[in-house]
């Protein structure tokens, strides 16, 4: 059972137990990739696509022609497609702090100011934020190019931990915060939080709220039906990620061990 007087504490270790893919060579670089996925990840085209064009031939692995499905090459093979050597886009994983009023999509033609203007300097690789997070929200955004792991965290089944500190426009009240607790049922179904409490020597309008779905909009939608306006929002934790060490608007590039643990959660 829940602590229920255990304050808001940011460094928790996270606790969930679901799975997420993490592609095998991050943890094993001489592991095998399927040929296929291997065309697909440098670019070439689709996994199916890339499956017709082994079949008839067209891709060659260290000199020989492969045609057998499942093949499994080596990061250190030559793969020729069509007489062209191809190489997979090197996986790259970058965590921002991302400061309020910058969207996560925006207009290029209003000129609106993205989080892609953060972290532009950041890789030669076009890399991709995982999920949202609103233009006036702060906090952990992670950017990458793999499509594995970035579908993965996305997946609303799937979930992954993120813990917020809100701030409220007045003290959120212990019977509110305790339906919070129990769950709140919304327009879209009912809201499981993993975790609320108030934030320790802080006033009453300052909460922590720990919750593992992707909803859109979902802390504010939570806080709006009981009456609470956010006044500030900002993500601390994602994943087992923290924002130590990571000022706002500043971003940096995951250790191999931090993605491997991204894929244990």
């Amino acid at each position: 059972m829940k602590n229920k007087n255990k304050p808001f504490n940011k460094d928790r270790k996270p606790t969930s137990k679901n799975k997420v893919k993490v592609d095998q060579q991050i943890k094993d670089p001489e592991a095998g990739m399927r040929l296929n996925k291997y065309i697909a990840n440098a670019g070439v085209c689709s996994r199916r696509d890339a499956d017709i064009y082994i079949s008839s031939g067209n891709v060659r692995v260290n000199g020989d022609v492969i045609t057998e499905m499942g093949y499994k090459v080596k990061l250190t093979d030559e793969v020729k497609f069509d007489g062209r050597k191809i190489t997979p886009d090197q996986k790259e994983y970058v965590l921002l702090n991302k400061p309020s009023g910058f969207y996560v999509t925006g207009s290029l033609e209003r000129n609106n100011r993205t989080v892609m203007d953060l972290v532009a300097n950041a890789s030669k690789s076009k890399l991709s934020p995982i999920g949202k997070l609103d233009t006036s929200t702060m906090g952990l955004l992670l950017f990458t190019n793999d499509g594995t792991l970035s579908k993965n965290l996305a997946n609303p089944k799937q979930g992954i931990r993120q813990l917020y500190h809100v701030e409220l426009n007045k003290n959120l009240d212990q019977i509110d915060l305790e339906k919070i607790r129990e769950g709140v049922t919304l327009e879209d179904g009912k809201v499981n939080v993993d975790d609320i409490s108030y934030v320790d020597n802080q006033p009453k309008r300052q909460v922590g709220i720990e919750l593992k779905s992707t909803r859109q909009h979902l802390v504010q939608r939570l806080f709006k039906k009981l009456g609470y306006e956010i006044v500030r929002l900002d993500r601390v934790v994602y994943g087992g990620l923290t924002k130590k060490d990571l000022p706002r608007g500043n971003y940096r590039h995951l250790s191999k061990q931090e993605v491997i643990n991204l894929g244990m959660l």
